[in-house]
């Protein structure tokens, strides 16, 4: 997603309200990968897609914020390109898992060595120690998922656990895969990797966002968990971030 060929096609200064559907949801769509959160991608300006492109033009390319421009689409294509998720990253190794999801984070705007060190803690903790995308109850059948789990088909998958088909949907462009017709497709690791971040970065999981709990001023481990599944082996987790954090 991040050829933008729409939003190429401008050649001069314009108002961001007068683009055209496909290219307010494309915007949308690039916005939201980075991490700036404005709802679905459905190519209708409103505040919320205003908001996000004055916070990225703040971020990346000042400017009247009410304006896109060929200079201020191309930083957003660079930045696009700087994900890993966006092209097809070494993800064959612990190792490389984790050097994509730190570059990840640092990308989408998880920048503090605390929020990355609890976004590892919890993708080791959710793939078993592996850094490989799972399935929920991974161990047991799909029969037994099929019986027991009221979401099926749109059980968690993937480093962290997405489920519920609306949060399939949701990340489908986001990733350029149709999840809701292939749930599957979240276990790719590149699809694992950005939704993994982004979760946290805007809070889709629980309405919690990682710097609800760790940010300049704080760092609550115990409490972050909230932003995945409640306190649900919080302790757990917070001890392996402490580790990650002492190694950053």
């Amino acid at each position: 997603m991040s050829d933008l060929t729409n939003l190429s096609a401008i050649t001069g200064p314009l108002p961001v309200a007068v683009l055209d559907q496909a290219g307010l949801r494309e915007l949308q769509i690039g916005l939201s990968r980075l991490g700036y959160p404005l709802g679905d991608p459905d190519g209708l300006f409103g505040p919320k897609t205003r908001s996000a492109w004055a916070e990225f033009k703040t971020d990346m390319s000042p400017g009247n914020p009410d304006l896109i421009g060929p200079d201020s689409v191309l930083v957003l294509q660079d930045q696009l390109k700087k994900l890993p998720s966006s092209g097809t990253p070494d993800l064959t190794t612990k190792d490389a898992v984790i050097r994509a999801i730190r570059q990840e984070c640092q990308v989408q705007g998880i920048g503090l060595a605390a929020q990355i060190a609890y976004v590892l803690a919890t993708a080791q903790w959710e793939t078993n120690q592996t850094f490989k995308p799972v399935k929920e109850a991974y161990w047991l059948s799909e029969d037994w998922r099929r019986q027991n789990l009221r979401y099926y088909r749109y059980y968690g998958r993937g480093y962290v656990q997405l489920t519920w088909e609306k949060n399939y949907a949701f990340y489908s462009p986001l990733v350029g895969v149709d999840l809701v017709d292939d749930p599957d497709s979240a276990l790719a690791p590149r699809v694992a990797l950005f939704v993994l971040v982004h979760g946290f970065k805007t809070g889709i999981f629980t309405g919690r966002k990682i710097t609800d709990y760790i940010n300049a001023d704080k760092t609550d481990f115990v409490n972050a968990r909230r932003c995945i599944n409640g306190t649900d082996r919080a302790t757990e987790i917070a001890k392996i971030a402490e580790g990650y954090l002492s190694q950053s």
